[in-house]
Protein backbone atom coordinates (compact mmCIF):
# COMPACT_ATOMS: atom_id res chain seq x y z
CA UNK A 1 0.00 0.00 0.00
CA UNK A 2 1.61 3.54 -1.17
CA UNK A 3 1.51 6.15 1.09
CA UNK A 4 -0.22 8.23 -1.86
CA UNK A 5 -2.95 5.41 -1.45
CA UNK A 6 -3.29 5.87 2.33
CA UNK A 7 -3.30 9.93 2.25
CA UNK A 8 -5.74 10.19 -0.57
CA UNK A 9 -7.79 7.41 1.41
CA UNK A 10 -7.67 9.63 4.92
CA UNK A 11 -8.48 12.78 3.08
CA UNK A 12 -11.69 11.16 1.89
CA UNK A 13 -12.43 10.24 4.94
CA UNK A 14 -12.08 13.39 7.06
CA UNK A 15 -13.34 15.39 3.30
CA UNK A 16 -16.63 13.48 3.92
CA UNK A 17 -17.16 13.65 7.56
CA UNK A 18 -16.45 17.30 7.10
CA UNK A 19 -19.37 17.69 4.66
CA UNK A 20 -21.95 15.80 6.15
CA UNK A 21 -21.69 17.13 9.83
CA UNK A 22 -21.10 20.70 8.42
CA UNK A 23 -23.89 20.50 6.00
CA UNK A 24 -25.95 18.90 9.18
CA UNK A 25 -25.06 21.63 11.43
CA UNK A 26 -25.96 24.45 8.86
CA UNK A 27 -29.46 22.74 7.89
CA UNK A 28 -30.26 22.08 11.45
CA UNK A 29 -29.34 26.05 12.16
CA UNK A 30 -31.38 27.19 9.07
CA UNK A 31 -34.81 25.08 10.08
CA UNK A 32 -33.99 26.83 13.46
CA UNK A 33 -33.53 29.98 12.74
CA UNK A 34 -37.00 32.29 13.39
CA UNK A 35 -38.96 33.88 10.58
CA UNK A 36 -41.14 36.46 12.68
CA UNK A 37 -42.31 37.93 9.62
CA UNK A 38 -44.23 37.40 6.42
CA UNK A 39 -42.21 38.11 3.93
CA UNK A 40 -42.96 36.55 0.67
CA UNK A 41 -41.91 38.31 -2.17
CA UNK A 42 -44.90 39.05 -4.44
CA UNK A 43 -46.01 38.12 -6.42
CA UNK A 44 -46.34 34.85 -4.23
CA UNK A 45 -48.12 31.69 -4.00
CA UNK A 46 -51.12 31.93 -1.57
CA UNK A 47 -51.25 28.04 -0.66
CA UNK A 48 -48.68 25.36 0.17
CA UNK A 49 -48.67 23.82 -3.30
CA UNK A 50 -48.19 27.19 -5.15
CA UNK A 51 -44.94 27.40 -2.98
CA UNK A 52 -43.73 23.75 -3.76
CA UNK A 53 -44.28 24.74 -7.49
CA UNK A 54 -42.31 28.36 -7.14
CA UNK A 55 -39.37 26.45 -5.20
CA UNK A 56 -39.20 23.65 -7.98
CA UNK A 57 -39.15 26.88 -10.43
CA UNK A 58 -36.56 28.18 -8.10
CA UNK A 59 -34.45 25.75 -7.85
CA UNK A 60 -34.74 23.92 -11.57
CA UNK A 61 -35.24 26.81 -13.88
CA UNK A 62 -33.92 29.84 -11.45
CA UNK A 63 -36.89 31.76 -12.02
CA UNK A 64 -36.00 34.76 -10.20
CA UNK A 65 -32.77 35.41 -11.54
CA UNK A 66 -34.22 34.85 -15.36
CA UNK A 67 -36.25 37.45 -14.78
CA UNK A 68 -33.62 39.94 -12.82
CA UNK A 69 -30.33 39.19 -15.70
CA UNK A 70 -30.71 36.94 -18.49
CA UNK A 71 -26.46 37.45 -18.80
CA UNK A 72 -26.21 35.82 -15.49
CA UNK A 73 -28.54 33.73 -15.95
CA UNK A 74 -27.35 32.08 -18.85
CA UNK A 75 -24.17 31.21 -17.42
CA UNK A 76 -25.54 29.88 -14.19
CA UNK A 77 -27.99 28.06 -15.57
CA UNK A 78 -25.07 26.25 -17.37
CA UNK A 79 -22.93 25.89 -14.50
CA UNK A 80 -25.38 24.30 -12.59
CA UNK A 81 -26.89 22.45 -15.18
CA UNK A 82 -23.30 20.94 -16.45
CA UNK A 83 -22.39 20.12 -13.54
CA UNK A 84 -25.59 17.96 -12.53
CA UNK A 85 -24.75 16.05 -15.34
CA UNK A 86 -21.16 15.48 -14.88
CA UNK A 87 -22.35 14.55 -11.07
CA UNK A 88 -25.27 11.95 -12.99
CA UNK A 89 -22.37 10.34 -14.97
CA UNK A 90 -19.87 10.07 -12.08
CA UNK A 91 -22.14 7.66 -10.02
CA UNK A 92 -20.91 5.07 -12.06
CA UNK A 93 -17.49 5.14 -9.66
CA UNK A 94 -19.95 4.29 -6.87
CA UNK A 95 -21.79 1.98 -8.00
CA UNK A 96 -21.56 -1.70 -8.77
CA UNK A 97 -23.77 -3.23 -10.41
CA UNK A 98 -24.27 0.19 -11.85
CA UNK A 99 -27.64 1.63 -12.54
CA UNK A 100 -29.03 1.17 -15.91
CA UNK A 101 -30.15 4.99 -16.55
CA UNK A 102 -26.48 5.60 -15.27
CA UNK A 103 -24.50 3.29 -17.92
CA UNK A 104 -26.74 4.15 -20.49
CA UNK A 105 -24.67 5.55 -23.19
CA UNK A 106 -26.19 8.23 -24.43
CA UNK A 107 -26.34 9.45 -20.48
CA UNK A 108 -21.92 8.72 -20.19
CA UNK A 109 -21.82 10.62 -23.23
CA UNK A 110 -23.78 13.41 -22.27
CA UNK A 111 -21.62 13.71 -18.68
CA UNK A 112 -18.30 13.83 -20.84
CA UNK A 113 -19.65 16.97 -22.68
CA UNK A 114 -21.68 18.46 -20.04
CA UNK A 115 -17.99 19.52 -18.65
CA UNK A 116 -17.92 22.05 -21.30
CA UNK A 117 -21.08 23.74 -20.70
CA UNK A 118 -19.96 23.95 -16.70
CA UNK A 119 -16.86 25.45 -17.27
CA UNK A 120 -18.09 27.93 -19.68
CA UNK A 121 -20.65 28.79 -16.90
CA UNK A 122 -17.86 29.32 -14.47
CA UNK A 123 -15.99 31.63 -16.77
CA UNK A 124 -18.50 33.41 -17.10
CA UNK A 125 -19.49 33.99 -14.09
CA UNK A 126 -15.72 34.87 -12.78
CA UNK A 127 -16.11 37.30 -15.94
CA UNK A 128 -18.61 39.28 -14.33
CA UNK A 129 -16.92 39.82 -11.08
CA UNK A 130 -14.03 41.44 -13.15
CA UNK A 131 -16.00 43.41 -15.36
CA UNK A 132 -19.45 44.18 -13.61
CA UNK A 133 -18.17 47.41 -11.33
CA UNK A 134 -21.22 46.88 -8.85
CA UNK A 135 -20.05 42.93 -8.35
CA UNK A 136 -16.44 43.78 -8.96
CA UNK A 137 -16.91 45.86 -5.83
CA UNK A 138 -18.45 43.78 -3.07
CA UNK A 139 -16.51 40.51 -4.27
CA UNK A 140 -13.81 39.26 -1.99
CA UNK A 141 -10.75 37.14 -2.88
CA UNK A 142 -12.88 33.88 -0.84
CA UNK A 143 -15.13 34.18 -4.36
CA UNK A 144 -12.60 34.06 -6.72
CA UNK A 145 -10.91 31.52 -5.22
CA UNK A 146 -13.94 29.34 -5.07
CA UNK A 147 -14.23 30.23 -8.98
CA UNK A 148 -10.75 28.87 -9.38
CA UNK A 149 -11.14 25.73 -7.52
CA UNK A 150 -14.15 24.82 -9.57
CA UNK A 151 -12.69 25.62 -13.01
CA UNK A 152 -9.41 23.45 -11.80
CA UNK A 153 -12.12 20.62 -11.05
CA UNK A 154 -13.60 20.88 -13.79
CA UNK A 155 -10.27 21.28 -16.30
CA UNK A 156 -8.09 18.60 -14.84
CA UNK A 157 -11.44 16.22 -14.86
CA UNK A 158 -12.07 17.14 -18.99
CA UNK A 159 -8.02 16.08 -19.10
CA UNK A 160 -8.18 12.47 -17.84
CA UNK A 161 -11.27 12.59 -20.30
CA UNK A 162 -9.82 14.12 -23.40
CA UNK A 163 -6.01 14.74 -23.12
CA UNK A 164 -4.69 11.73 -20.99
CA UNK A 165 -6.72 9.04 -19.95
CA UNK A 166 -7.02 7.35 -16.27
CA UNK A 167 -7.59 3.93 -15.19
CA UNK A 168 -10.97 4.30 -14.71
CA UNK A 169 -11.32 1.00 -13.22
CA UNK A 170 -8.39 1.05 -11.05
CA UNK A 171 -10.28 4.58 -9.66
CA UNK A 172 -13.71 2.87 -9.43
CA UNK A 173 -11.79 -0.20 -7.47
CA UNK A 174 -10.68 2.37 -4.88
CA UNK A 175 -13.87 4.08 -4.02
CA UNK A 176 -15.80 1.07 -3.90
CA UNK A 177 -13.42 -0.01 -1.44
CA UNK A 178 -13.80 3.14 0.89
CA UNK A 179 -17.44 2.58 0.97
CA UNK A 180 -16.37 -0.80 2.12
CA UNK A 181 -13.67 0.71 4.64
CA UNK A 182 -11.61 -1.00 2.33
CA UNK A 183 -8.32 0.68 1.07
CA UNK A 184 -7.16 -0.33 -1.96
CA UNK A 185 -4.32 0.98 -3.97
CA UNK A 186 -5.17 4.41 -6.34
CA UNK A 187 -3.40 4.69 -9.75
CA UNK A 188 -0.61 6.67 -9.80
CA UNK A 189 -2.16 9.81 -12.20
CA UNK A 190 -0.52 12.93 -11.26
CA UNK A 191 -4.21 14.36 -12.95
CA UNK A 192 -5.99 12.28 -11.62
CA UNK A 193 -4.55 13.09 -7.80
CA UNK A 194 -4.84 16.68 -8.81
CA UNK A 195 -8.61 16.29 -9.45
CA UNK A 196 -9.23 14.07 -6.40
CA UNK A 197 -7.15 16.85 -4.39
CA UNK A 198 -9.44 19.68 -5.33
CA UNK A 199 -12.82 17.72 -4.85
CA UNK A 200 -11.29 16.98 -1.78
CA UNK A 201 -10.80 20.81 -0.40
CA UNK A 202 -14.33 21.79 -2.22
CA UNK A 203 -16.01 19.00 0.68
CA UNK A 204 -14.29 20.71 3.02
CA UNK A 205 -14.99 24.04 2.15
CA UNK A 206 -18.38 23.72 1.17
CA UNK A 207 -20.48 23.95 4.76
CA UNK A 208 -18.23 27.34 5.52
CA UNK A 209 -18.77 28.68 2.03
CA UNK A 210 -21.28 30.94 -0.10
CA UNK A 211 -22.03 27.33 -1.75
CA UNK A 212 -24.39 26.60 0.99
CA UNK A 213 -26.70 28.82 -0.96
CA UNK A 214 -27.51 25.25 -2.14
CA UNK A 215 -29.47 24.23 0.62
CA UNK A 216 -30.30 27.88 2.34
CA UNK A 217 -32.22 28.25 -0.83
CA UNK A 218 -35.10 25.89 0.83
CA UNK A 219 -34.98 27.93 4.04
CA UNK A 220 -35.34 31.46 2.55
CA UNK A 221 -38.87 33.60 3.64
CA UNK A 222 -38.59 35.35 0.97
CA UNK A 223 -40.08 32.02 -1.26
CA UNK A 224 -40.90 29.55 1.01
CA UNK A 225 -43.72 31.15 2.57
CA UNK A 226 -47.17 31.43 1.55
CA UNK A 227 -48.76 35.26 1.44
CA UNK A 228 -51.84 34.59 3.50
CA UNK A 229 -51.49 37.36 5.92
CA UNK A 230 -54.90 38.52 5.71
CA UNK A 231 -56.11 34.78 6.41
CA UNK A 232 -53.79 33.82 9.24
CA UNK A 233 -51.91 35.62 11.44
CA UNK A 234 -48.43 34.81 11.22
CA UNK A 235 -46.06 33.90 14.49
CA UNK A 236 -42.71 32.27 14.99
CA UNK A 237 -42.63 29.48 17.12
CA UNK A 238 -40.80 30.95 19.70
CA UNK A 239 -43.49 33.70 19.67
CA UNK A 240 -45.91 31.35 19.99
CA UNK A 241 -44.13 30.35 23.62
CA UNK A 242 -44.20 33.88 24.66
CA UNK A 243 -47.80 33.90 24.41
CA UNK A 244 -48.65 32.09 26.39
Amino acid sequence: MTTTTVFFAALFYVATAILVLGLARKIYQYAKTPAPLKIPTTPAPTTKAGVIMRMGREVVLFESLFKSNKWIWIFGWLFHVGLAVVLFRHLRYFQYPVWDIVSFEFVQAAGKYASFAMVAGLIGLWARRFLVDRVRYITTLSDHLILLLLIGIGLTGMGMTFVSHTDVVGLKIFMLGLMRFEINPLPEDPLLMAHLALVATLMIIFPISKLLHAPGVFFSPSRNQVDDPREHRHLAPWATELEK
